[in-house]
């Protein structure tokens, strides 16, 4: 523990560079206390406040515009990747499509705090078509209030952090044991928050070859796109007839067609394990649609079948 602090305070610019970049780029590091820290240790004089703000800045936006630059070249299939590896994969697209499409720039400044969107909103900012310019310019500055927002306080309360590290110096094996296991609980927490909320869409699903069959039966499904303004933007294409219907429409019981209570209504989304299409079916079970089922896959199984699509 005695070297690790050490290497903070000799490499501390360095430090806050790289926890910087490896959090923007999506690794599970803690740069918001790292940059308190150094907050502290610029307060005491024992590394630079402005190369510790330059070395944060940086650290931001040259994770960030890694981000966008694949959002722009990759666009739908980068945000799947995306949240394949994500520790919420069922809301990160769906929120930071939601922050994006509701305050544009700004929503750079928001998702800087938001867990689970702060990587995802780059790169949602490139496949949405940002100018590049107008990215540059508001991740700048949500990398300045971000930093700022950790700086500030490790600066005003250095004595105490001092007292903590200096504490932590004399603890060694134990303060390192007591910080991993802390890092632990915050993952098993967001894990056991996702398998509740998959355990509240654990409904029947219907296949793609289900649903291709029940279309060309005398009495076809009603089918219903629920993906978001911006989940369609991404991907312009869906299935042939579909109606199209938001999942927040739908919560509010705003602009829902009468649906029949007697034939299968399938509902499908672009989103890790159909997580948007479960929940709108949930709504409209509990309104009477009691045969209302997701699609397995969502609109990416459809497309990978070959079957036809029409154009949004």
């Amino acid at each position: 523990m005695q070297e690790l602090l050490s290497l903070a305070t000799e490499r501390g610019v360095a430090v806050v560079f790289f926890a910087t970049l490896a959090a923007r780029l999506g690794a599970p590091i803690p740069a918001s206390a790292v940059l308190v820290v150094a907050g502290g240790l610029a307060a005491m004089g024992q590394i630079s406040l402005w190369s510790t703000v330059l070395g944060a800045l940086l650290g931001n936006l040259l994770g960030d515009a890694a981000w966008f630059y694949a959002g722009r070249r990759f666009g739908h299939r980068m945000m799947r990747l995306l949240c394949k590896v994500s520790l919420s994969p069922d809301t990160c697209v769906r929120q930071s499509e939601s922050l994006i499409t509701r305050w544009g720039g700004a929503s750079l400044i928001a998702a800087k705090f938001v867990p689970g969107v702060s990587v995802v909103a780059p790169p949602m900012a490139g496949a949405l078509h940002m100018s590049t310019a107008r990215f540059v310019g508001f991740d700048t500055l949500a990398a300045a209030i971000w930093s700022a927002a950790f700086l500030v306080p490790g600066w005003i309360f250095s004595t105490q952090i001092q007292a903590v590290l200096d504490a932590m110096a004399d603890a060694g094996a134990a303060a390192l044991l007591v910080l991993l296991v802390a890092v632990a609980a915050g993952i098993g927490l967001r894990y056991w928050r996702r398998r509740a909320m998959l355990l509240a869409i654990d409904i029947p699903r219907v296949t793609v070859d289900e649903l291709h069959a029940l279309m060309a039966s005398e009495a076809p499904p009603v089918v219903i796109d629920v993906r978001s303004p911006a989940g369609a933007e991404l991907e312009p294409r869906r299935i042939p007839g579909a109606l199209v219907l938001h999942l927040q429409d739908m919560k509010k019981n705003r602009g829902i067609p009468e649906l029949p209570h007697d034939r299968h209504v399938v509902l499908y989304c672009n989103c890790p394990n159909e997580v948007t299409a479960a929940m709108a079916a949930r709504l409209l079970a509990a309104q009477g649609v009691t045969q209302a089922r997701p699609l397995a896959g969502g609109l990416d199984a459809w497309l990978a079948s070959g079957h036809p699509t029409e154009i949004g």
